[in-house]
């Protein structure tokens, strides 16, 4: 009955000490052109990952990492808390892409974004726009022009 005892105590201790166990995400950043082939001479290092709960307290709901050089990127140890996560993946210069997955307590996801570089021609700015929506710019899209005197 003993050893019993002691194997069941040995086998919590190795499951608790086990990677994995607590929830992230992780995954990777791939910067693409429209044909969705990967950019020449230009790396996904320093591309943000927003980790939003959507069904935490204000104070638990949000997390951020950056890349790494080889475009990876991973949550914070024992940052996550269970619940439904909005993902964006957003750099200046490439559309930002969102997915959508859901956290438990040992939950651990990969996700891969493929972020597509914007084309100058496809920018708007403010001066010339004809309407209000014209006027609503997305924060990868600005193109920034000199003031007119």
């Amino acid at each position: 009955m003993r050893n019993r005892s002691w194997y069941a105590i040995a086998a919590l201790v190795l499951m608790a000490s086990l990677p994995g166990c607590a929830a992230k995400i992780q995954g990777t950043v791939q910067l693409v052109d429209a044909g969705l082939q990967p950019v020449a001479n230009e790396s996904a290092q320093g591309t943000v990952v927003n980790m939003i709960n959507t069904t935490a307290a204000v104070e638990q709901a949000s997390h951020a990492v950056t890349v790494d050089a080889q475009g990876k990127f991973e949550s914070a140890k024992d940052r996550l808390r269970p619940g439904t996560y909005k993902v964006e993946a957003n750099r200046i210069g490439y559309e930002t892409e969102t997915q959508t997955v859901e956290i438990g307590k040992h939950t651990s996801k990969k996700l891969d974004f493929k972020l597509k570089k914007i084309h100058e021609a496809r920018r708007k700015t403010i001066q010339g726009s004809r309407s209000d929506e014209d006027k609503i710019i997305n924060p990868g899209e600005v193109n920034i022009q000199p003031p007119t005197m």
